[in-house]
């Protein structure tokens, strides 16, 4: 059995090597690089399967005092691993974009610290999937955040990129600022930083619960910023149409999942106090509304998916106050399927039209297989029959029916309506583009929207397989739910 830790050394080692590389060897072609770190995250992610358990907490010492090996860490160090494989074949396609950003340099330059930044974030996202101690909690995140601060402002030429690294770095240190006065107070209340110990400690009735409380809150308003949940989702549509396209789908998946288990460990102990699920109820609500309705009038599809990712962060939510981990872990691999399918497609098209919806008119006559790739994303993401966001919404619903929650089921259902009408602006677009005959570039649009449109071998087996999983796991979701039960 290999020791859980040796995971993220793995990934860490990795990126040191590709960043060495990068520095001394000038002449080597930096794609090369991309497919050293797909095919290292690959073995890594092999060697997962074989990671032996941590014990449990009465038997624990050293390093498991604030690590967890268990059977949820495990399954989302494999998310992340997953995550981070298809962002690095999104940024093969990418490359072409980044060599416009680095003026008078070589074809290839920046490619490198492109490929190697993401590998850093992934150790970070599988250290924080395992961390059951705020403070180790704190250090994993920020490992995340900073490795994010330099991949959202990659580009820096586009000053829509540099709004967008301000905007993140300002509010996320704002978020650090919040995460570790509510430590402070929860440590003062109780005299534990273990997530595990802090149960007991509540228990106690000489425990200050309100001081505990006032801790709590706090420490929502940071994991709220990292799962865009309202009213701390200020950053994401700027920040989402300003990043590079592969960083915008980490920063949608891979952040958005390992903030969603910090949080389910993070409200654990404290789920026993009322006032806890009162205010995740209302944050849930506020969420789904404020994300499907202010996705409705967009025309960009970056920042369309921006909303739509504050969106489902309100189905998540609803997972959250039922407590249902099974729900909210299949939730997540639904999202990362049609998340990833739908920004796979994007940067493609995106480089040859652009990033508007309507841009994407006539996508089925250019390239079919992008077209009904695109299809899939955007119908899964609405909740259609048999796909995975459906059963990912139907989960969460039965969640929340078993639990009573009225409120939420009925808002979740309209604001699911609400889904079908953004995503399928998209569809429509595709198959049955509206001309505008006024428009003074309709030739030169005519000309670029019926040229064919080519993808790499690479990107095809990764969008042909991110389509598939998704339809699959919307008829067949046993191997999922198997994994969790588990």
């Amino acid at each position: 059995m290999i020791a859980a830790p040796l995971l993220e050394i793995a990934v860490l080692v990795l990126g040191m090597l590709i960043l060495m590389i990068e520095a001394f060897a000038g002449k080597i072609d930096k794609r090369v690089l991309a497919f050293v770190a797909i095919i290292g995250l690959a073995i890594v992610l092999l060697g997962s399967f074989f990671v032996g358990r941590s014990p449990s907490l009465p038997h624990a010492s050293g390093l498991w005092n604030f690590y967890a090996a268990d059977r949820l860490a495990i399954f989302f160090k494999q998310f992340a691993l997953v995550t981070t494989i298809f962002v690095l074949i999104m940024m093969i396609d990418y490359a072409p974009v980044l060599r416009n950003s680095f003026a008078g340099s070589t074809s290839q330059a920046g490619l490198g610290e492109f490929v190697a930044l993401p590998l850093f974030t992934c150790a970070g996202l599988m250290y924080l999937v395992s961390a059951i101690d705020f403070v180790f909690i704190f250090v994993s995140l920020e490992l995340v955040t900073v490795s994010f601060y330099v991949l959202i402002s990659f580009t820096r030429r586009n000053p829509l990129t540099l709004e967008a690294g301000m905007k993140y770095l300002v509010l996320s240190a704002l978020s650090t600022a919040f995460l570790v006065y509510g430590i402070a107070w929860i440590f003062g209340a109780t005299g534990q930083t273990n997530l595990y110990r802090l149960t007991q400690a509540l228990a106690n009735p000489a425990t200050n619960a309100g001081a505990a409380l006032l801790g709590i809150v706090f420490v929502l308003v940071a994991l709220g910023f990292k799962i865009a949940a309202v009213p701390f989702q200020i950053w994401v549509p700027d920040v989402y149409q300003g990043a590079p396209t592969p960083v915008t789908a980490y920063l949608s998946v891979g952040s958005k999942a390992a903030g969603f288990i910090v949080l389910i460990r993070v409200l654990q102990p404290f789920m026993n106090l009322p006032q806890t699920q009162r205010l995740i109820f209302v944050i849930a609500l506020l969420t789904l509304i404020y994300g499907n309705l202010a996705a409705l009038p967009q025309t960009n599809l970056k920042r369309l998916l921006a909303y739509s990712s504050i969106a489902h962060a309100g189905y998540l939510l609803i997972g959250v106050v039922c407590f249902d981990v099974r729900a909210v872990a299949f939730y997540l691999v639904a999202y990362l399927l049609m998340t990833l399918l739908s920004f796979a497609v994007l940067i493609i098209v995106a480089q040859r039209t652009g990033e508007e919806i309507s841009d994407f008119d006539g996508l089925a006559k250019r390239s079919p297989f992008l077209a009904f790739a695109m299809l899939i994303g955007m119908v899964s993401l609405a909740g259609l029959p048999f796909t995975a966001g459906f059963l990912g919404k139907f989960y969460i619903f039965y969640a929340a029916v078993s639990q009573r929650q009225i409120s939420l089921i009925v808002v979740g259902v309209i604001t699911v309506g609400c889904g079908f009408y953004y995503y399928l602006k998209v569809i429509r677009a595709m198959y049955w583009p509206i001309r505008d005959a006024s428009d003074s570039d309709a030739g030169r649009q005519s000309a670029t929207r019926t040229e064919k449109i080519r993808v790499s071998a690479l990107s095809g087996v990764a969008i042909s397989a991110l389509a598939f999983a998704t339809i699959w796991l919307g008829v067949f979701p046993q191997p999922i739910l198997n994994v969790l039960k588990r």
